[in-house]
């Protein structure tokens, strides 16, 4: 609570970092969106009872968020363009069905 605004920043930028890097996948961008700004939210509380006169407006805390916190962002693509990096469908075998075979005889 009382560490410089400095090593806040750059401590909640590595978590805010983290989390879009994990979470960051498609479909996620509403719920990665929502922690940045509950995240700004937090910090703004924790910098207003500071002192009994702080003035923390909305805008200062746009600023400070603006600088020291990544925007939400989706950085994983789909999982179809990952499975087509790894298993293109132009090979001769893709066109192969897998043998079908069940354990215990005929199947």
């Amino acid at each position: 609570m009382h560490d410089p605004i400095a090593q806040q920043g750059e401590y909640l930028g590595q978590v805010v970092r983290g989390f879009i890097q994990y979470h960051g996948v498609p479909g996620n961008f509403r719920r990665v969106s929502a922690f940045r700004n509950d995240v700004v939210k937090l910090w703004k509380h924790v910098l207003t009872r500071r002192s009994q006169k702080d003035k923390t407006t909305w805008e200062r805390m746009m600023i400070l968020a603006g600088h020291w916190l990544p925007p939400a962002r989706i950085l994983h693509p789909w999982p179809d363009r990952r499975f087509l990096v790894k298993h293109p469908r132009w090979e001769p075998s893709a066109l192969i069905r897998p043998a079908r075979i069940y354990a215990g005889g005929a199947g």
